[in-house]
């Protein structure tokens, strides 16, 4: 080894995730508690936000291949498998959280606890971490874009049902407003991808960043309520880490369960790794709209859960993929997806 190679320069562990949108996360938090919207700047928030949370999921629609989605249909048994651990498995636990009021999480806090659970699987996410593990990406690609589609109307629908009186109250034109706001614009992208397809896949890199914003212009509208409102003197530096370690054990138990339930199941190694990705995660983008429409003023704190659950599960997935990326592959028996690259 020359002295050039042992006097490299120290860089961070390759298998320790460290995600600058994490950071953009907490600034955006940050400028929300310095400089909150308040009065005509904070409708023309909410507006843009609207706007950009649309535009958003039009973008989901033109990158997603009709004919893809329909050939994912074959996998039906893996679709419902993670369609059960996202509606299923992750409310039962939601509701267990109940136990853990008063002496752990506030009621408040558990509520936004309650509605992370209902919330979609992710879409790009789960994609990146399945490609990195050399699983079957096809497959998270179709249960990430069924699970956001169901949860357009699931998650309204099983937060009527299990939160009741903790949201701003459910009703009709709340639906309306959220299928109007995500699932029209999915519909528009899937009908004019034969038109602007091809732009968004030349230019993904570009528009990774208008989804990355959608979701920060998102956060800054509702943290910026919160802080108008005054509520922020009800989470204390204790309840945020017993939030915070409550997390920690919902996202293991969900990881080992997708995991393990599916190789009971009989699913083989590529499929339990997509299964295990879209069947833990939950999604900012879709769950951040909806809570502006189901808590109305209240949805800064109901949304602090579901923020610090997202960055959790970026940080312990992007290890796991990172390991299981080094595991052999099957010698025969098992098909295994080609890795793709994911913005």
């Amino acid at each position: 080894m020359s002295s050039r190679t042992s006097r490299r320069i120290p860089t961070l562990p390759s298998w320790l995730p460290v995600d600058p949108y994490i950071l953009a996360l907490i600034g955006t938090v940050a400028l929300a508690a310095l400089l909150p919207a308040s009065g005509a700047a904070a409708d023309a928030a909410s507006g843009a936000s609207t706007g950009a949370v649309a535009l958003l999921f039009f973008l989901y629609g033109a990158r997603l291949s009709t004919a893809e989605a329909l050939d994912g249909l074959k996998h039906w048994r893996l679709h419902l498998t993670v369609l059960a651990c996202t509606f299923l498995a992750f409310p039962l636990l939601g509701l267990a959280s109940h136990g853990l009021v008063p002496h752990v999480l506030t009621p408040q806090l558990q509520d936004g606890f309650l509605f992370l659970c209902l919330v979609p699987s992710t879409i790009q996410s789960s994609i990146a971490f399945t490609s990195m593990a050399r699983g079957n990406v096809p497959a998270a690609i179709c249960a990430g874009s069924f699970s956001s589609l169901a949860g357009i109307l699931l998650t309204p629908l099983l937060a009527a049902l299990l939160l009741g009186g903790g949201t701003g109250g459910f009703s009709a034109d709340s639906l309306v407003k959220i299928v109007l706001q995500l699932l029209v614009p999915f519909l528009a992208g899937q009908l004019l991808r034969r038109w602007v397809g091809g732009f968004v896949a030349r230019h993904k890199k570009v528009l990774g960043y208008v989804d990355r914003g959608s979701i920060l212009l998102v956060v800054y509208t509702a943290f910026s309520e919160g802080v108008v409102g005054g509520i922020w003197h009800q989470v204390t530096p204790v309840r945020l880490g017993a939030l915070m370690a409550a997390e920690a054990v919902l996202l293991a138990l969900m990881l080992s369960l997708s995991w393990y339930g599916a190789k009971r199941l009989g699913f083989g190694r590529a499929d339990r790794i997509a299964i295990q990705f879209a069947g833990s995660k939950k999604s900012l983008a879709a769950g951040l709209p909806m809570a502006s429409v189901l808590f109305g003023a209240h949805a800064s704190l109901a949304v602090l859960p579901l923020m610090l659950f997202h960055q959790m599960q970026l940080m312990v997935c992007a290890v796991i993929a990172k390991r299981r990326s080094r595991d052999p592959l099957p010698e025969s028996g098992e098909m295994s997806q080609v890795p793709v690259t994911v913005s």
